[in-house]
């Protein structure tokens, strides 16, 4: 049977020829039952999605009174599914009778795999209206059309239908509850769907670990993971990306080692998915070099392999090795539009203000891709910190788009950089209407005003923070020490050995002003003293990090410092200082980019 359509599939014979051999083959071997013959070829059609085929033998079928047959026309259904062809799929489906639930399954499958998703959902009520009741077959396949679309109220109708007719417990209904909620950024609504199932197996527990990990919770999936280990689940390979990508986003390098051993001892190590998590992983926790011997080793170089490989030298400012990275890679894949970000990001860190004009012209030129708000936000960057605000602002004003608070956000740093008060205002305005709570683009706007002695545009900007209620995003470092993180808030006195911290900041205090060091109180935007200025710039949440890390490990230790906000100018020649006095190296993990000092230098040129 699979030989016919082979046979028609390589020589494309006529329709007359096909019908000819389906009836030799079904006179030898079904001589009584008609129907069981086109039902075996066309399942036969399904399995290899042999859509021409299946369209003669369906035109056979409607020739020889077998076309309305509910079981052959529901494998047609299901043909057309599979091979995308909707339209084919619910002509025949709106001609035929509606009495049986896999029928209505298959189209609703077919419209959330391959959309529109609005069919699967409209399709699921229709089916109701019928008087027909979802089984754990029909919820799952609606769910992921809901999350497609990230409707929400319309997931949560279909959820207390699943509750109603017992469905909510099952693990393939659980599983794609889970994933919904998760695609609609409802993480606690996700947790519940998934306490509630009681029978859990690998794919609802892969699917809280993806819905955390996704919704920037990657403590609760890494803790998630644990206790999954612990209730002996045997994890794949979807769990192990996805635990790594977590360690990844927390820069969670012992974690992340432990789970490269986990799946070196469970057989993973050859698997080119868990090999470039790990490559993300090392990268963005600091170890490129291990990061690129993993990358060396992969049995075959995908696109998102290499992309990890290029983004992890970008963030670390070394723009060099991305940009040659990026040249290897052209001929033996196709870069996409991330990768294009990592080499933007590269030359942004760099400063390499005519490779970035260059590479972000033959993005559509050469490549055919269109420059998202993401490259363009790169983009920005870069001229502006090159001085170039009138280009900067021109790209913006041509964008197709509108332009959001990451692009904004750009051009206001910018103008930080150089002072430009009124780009700045501008920046501001459109900055307050997309986000009006992020309180750190009032500061970089009342940072510039102080820089230009306009006092009184400081004290406004004060006077509105507070008529609006916007508070400053509480800023704090962490550093793992003997495997035990260590968090810090600015001005923290909570750690037990508080006083010992204060004390190490003291004595590198006095140290770093008889080298040359002077504060930079202009940062601060509370209405105090000078001194007590000097002492809020000190006791910054990356020091308290630092100096905890001094006093609690051997001299000569490096350490890694991770800072959930942009490390401060201050901060960012204070710890040059510190660097080299200690004759340590201090690397920071800031939300942008990695920052490594050693010997009063910093890997970033002073460029960020």
């Amino acid at each position: 049977m699979i030989s016919i359509i082979t046979s028609w599939s390589a020589r494309k014979h006529t329709f007359l020829g096909f019908i000819f051999q389906i009836h030799q083959y079904h006179q030898h071997l079904f001589p009584q039952n008609p129907t069981q013959h086109y039902a075996s070829l066309l399942q036969s059609c399904i399995a290899r999605k042999a859509v021409e085929p299946g369209k003669q033998l369906h035109t056979h079928l409607c020739l020889t009174g077998f076309g309305y047959n509910i079981n052959l026309a529901t494998k047609l259904v299901n043909l057309y599914c599979v091979c995308d062809k909707l339209t084919n799929a619910r002509n025949l489906f709106d001609r035929i009778p509606k009495g049986n639930i896999f029928l209505w399954n298959v189209l609703i499958r077919g419209y959330a795999w391959n959309g529109p998703y609005e069919g699967a959902i409209n399709l699921y009520y229709q089916m109701l209206d019928y008087g027909h009741v979802p089984d754990n077959f029909t919820f799952p396949f609606v769910l992921k059309a809901c999350s497609a679309l990230s409707a929400i109220e319309v997931g949560k109708d279909i959820h207390e239908n699943a509750k109603r007719t017992k469905w909510d417990k099952d693990v393939f209904v659980g599983a794609a509850l889970i994933d919904m909620y998760a695609k609609c950024g409802c993480v606690g609504r996700s947790r519940e769907v998934f306490d509630n199932v009681i029978e859990r197996d690998v794919v609802v527990w892969n699917s809280m670990l993806a819905s955390y990990s996704q919704n920037g919770h990657p403590e609760d999936c890494l803790t998630l993971c644990g206790e999954m280990a612990c209730g002996g689940v045997r994890p794949t390979e979807a769990t192990l990306v996805t635990a790594i990508s977590a360690s990844a986003d927390v820069a969670g390098l012992r974690q992340g080692r432990e789970l490269h051993g986990y799946s070196w001892r469970r057989g993973f190590d050859s698997q080119d998915k868990v090999k470039t998590a790990l490559v993300d992983m090392y990268a963005k926790s600091g170890s490129v070099k291990v990061a690129r011997i993993l990358f060396e080793g992969l049995q075959v170089k995908r696109v998102v392999s290499w992309n990890a490989m290029l983004t992890g030298y970008a963030m670390h400012g070394h723009a060099n090795a991305a940009l040659g990275l990026f040249n290897e890679m052209v001929g033996k894949a196709q870069p996409d539009h991330i990768t294009f970000v990592g080499v933007l990001s590269a030359c942004n860190h760099g400063g390499l203000l005519s490779e970035g004009r260059t590479y972000f012209d033959s993005m559509a030129r050469d490549y055919g891709i269109e420059p998202t708000i993401q490259h363009t936000t790169c983009m920005v960057d870069l001229l502006g910190h090159s001085g170039c605000l009138d280009e900067a602002y021109g790209l913006i004003t041509q964008l197709k788009v509108m332009p959001d608070a990451g692009v904004w956000g750009a051009f206001l740093n910018s103008c930080k950089i150089h002072g430009h008060v009124e780009f700045a205002e501008l920046a501001l305005e459109r900055l307050i209407e997309l986000e009006p709570d992020d309180a750190g683009n009032y500061v970089i706007l009342s940072n510039i005003y102080a820089q230009a002695g306009r006092w009184e545009g400081v004290a406004k900007l004060r006077d509105l923070m507070n008529q609006r209620g916007v508070k400053k995003t509480a800023a704090y470092s962490w550093i793992e020490v003997k495997n035990k993180v260590h968090a810090f808030l600015s001005g923290d006195t909570s750690h037990p050995v508080s006083d010992d911290i204060y004390a190490e900041l003291q004595s590198l205090g006095a140290r770093m002003v008889q080298a040359g060091y002077v504060p930079n109180i202009t940062p601060v935007f509370h209405d105090v003293e000078d001194d007590e200025k000097r002492r809020i710039v000190c006791s910054h949440s990356e020091r308290l990090a630092i100096a905890f890390g001094l006093i609690s490990t051997p001299p000569g230790t490096k350490l890694l410092i991770t800072k959930n906000l942009r490390v401060c100018e201050d901060c960012h020649v204070a710890i040059k200082f510190i660097s080299k006095l200690t004759e340590r190296e201090i690397s920071i993990r800031d939300v942008n980019r990695y920052h490594h000092f050693k010997d009063g230098i910093c890997s970033c040129g002073d460029y960020w």
